[in-house]
């Protein structure tokens, strides 16, 4: 039996982690992939404090030199079901069953494809959701980013680096973008910018893309634009579809919580980027984190105090 299981290792879920090892509390952090979440996604990471500049990855690395420290048990795999039985949550992995008295999700969320033709055809021959991944690929070539959020421009900048062109296609006339970002991004004489336009279908010669079907929102007008990649950031979704048979509140998906990070299932706790909130950094995952690890100190407490 764990006091409690967390589960997804990006920011959020390392912090919570942490803080409830550090508290004594008997923690596994269940992962499918790398640690770090997101911010593996994440060239370089200028806005978390203590650091002027890091490497999404390296921050990620550090983080987890604190989670082993700190006797964090790891279990790589994926949950796809969680049982709440009371005082006792069951959480189910494709190969194993775990007790655990807390579950703290820290799931994150996914990039949105576009859902249209050629998309999944071309995906990883020229469609991309990762620039730091992938952007090593299109060196000297033109690539088009979609979106206009500040991950499409983060890596729009990021790949500006190493292509030989940066054209942002975004279907509105100005871009959500932090004012810092834009700023950085107008300067770039490598970037360029197609507004009130989306791209309709992806197209290639079988081995690669070779050009994208781009859509005038105005005008209707659609025509044929050559380049070599598409990177795509419209948007990010939930990791929850293991929690679909949990009577756990949902808005399309987002854990709602109280400031505690409790949700309305005693015992089950969300944080970082799968809650159900607007601002979504490396800084407010922590945060989420902290509290979260403290929190589920308390609730195995009180649980022990009741059974006494």
């Amino acid at each position: 039996m764990k006091d409690v299981i967390v589960i997804g290792a990006g920011p959020a879920g390392m912090t919570a982690a942490m803080y409830a090892a550090r508290a004594q509390l008997k923690v596994a952090l269940i992962e499918p992939g790398p640690y770090g979440g997101q911010m593996n996604n994440t060239d370089v990471i200028e806005n978390y404090p203590g650091f002027l500049s890091i490497k999404g990855m390296e921050l990620g690395e550090k983080m987890k030199q604190n989670v082993d420290r700190d006797g964090v048990e790891a279990i790589y795999g994926r949950v796809t079901s969680i049982e709440d039985k009371g005082d006792v949550k069951l959480v189910y992995t494709e190969k194993e069953v775990y007790e655990t008295k807390v579950v703290i999700i820290a799931s994150g969320g996914f990039h949105r494809m576009l859902n249209i033709p050629g998309e999944e055809e071309y995906a990883g021959k020229g469609v991309s959701y990762c620039a730091v991944c992938d952007g090593m690929f299109f060196r000297n070539q033109h690539v088009v980013v979609v979106g206009g959020g500040d991950s499409a421009i983060e890596e729009g900048i990021y790949l500006s680096q190493i292509a030989s062109k940066v054209t942002v296609v975004h279907r509105r006339d100005e871009l959500r973008a932090k004012k810092d970002l834009q700023l950085q991004a107008f300067k770039n004489e490598k970037m360029e910018f197609i507004w009130n336009t989306v791209v309709k279908e992806v197209k290639g010669n079988d081995m690669t893309v070779t050009s994208v079907t781009l859509e005038n929102t105005i005008t209707g007008e659609q025509n044929d634009f050559p380049c070599d990649g598409i990177f795509i950031y419209v948007g990010m979704s939930p990791n929850t579809d293991f929690i679909k048979d949990l009577p756990l509140e949902q808005n399309h998906g987002w854990i709602p919580t109280n400031e505690k990070m409790e949700t309305n299932i005693p015992g089950i706790y969300a944080v970082g980027d799968v809650r159900d909130k607007d601002l979504r950094q490396v800084a407010t995952a922590v945060g989420d984190g902290t509290i979260a690890g403290q929190e589920a100190f308390q609730y195995v407490q009180s649980l022990e105090m009741n059974n006494q």
